[in-house]
């Protein structure tokens, strides 16, 4: 870890101390970070938008997406003040940074109140023994858009 490293990771905990203060959500901040300089960055909002995905790191990402004008992060490095939860690891491998360093572990996170291990749990369970009932409902027709999807021309892909 260089020094440059230190302080973009002092700039998340910083975004962390802030959403504290702002009473945004929980203690959480994330930078974005593209040939060292910052191109995104946020903090959890979670409580004060009530949107449950507004974390820390899906806020810096949307951020940096917008800020590039782009959907993909590539070459970028992410800065968390916490090991990113499930749902922002997701985001994070969607997003394809390059690397990503993070300050508190899941373990400092769940002392606190923020135990995501129930959705490592989850993960590993099978569909019908999970404790959100998950229903598979009209595949037939759902596969429609994902047969124009395969046949479009001038799609995007990621």
């Amino acid at each position: 870890m260089t020094e440059t490293d230190k302080k973009f990771m002092q700039r998340a905990i910083e975004l962390a101390n802030e959403g504290v203060q702002a009473n945004a959500g929980g203690p959480f901040g994330a930078v974005v970070v593209l040939d060292g300089k910052i191109v995104g960055e946020g903090y959890n909002k979670v409580t004060s938008t009530n949107d449950p995905t507004a974390h820390a790191e899906v806020t810096a990402i949307r951020n940096a997406c917008q800020n590039l004008g782009t959907f993909q992060l590539d070459n970028c490095v992410i800065y968390t003040s916490c090991e990113p939860c499930p749902m922002c690891l997701g985001a994070i491998y969607w997003a394809r940074p390059k690397m990503v360093f993070f300050g508190c572990d899941r373990e400092d996170a769940a002392a606190i109140g923020f135990d995501d291990q129930f959705i490592y749990d989850e993960l590993e369970r099978d569909l019908g023994d999970r404790h959100i009932k998950i229903v598979r409902l009209m595949r037939k027709e759902a596969l429609s858009a994902f047969d124009k999807w395969s046949n479009k021309n001038d799609k995007t892909s990621y």
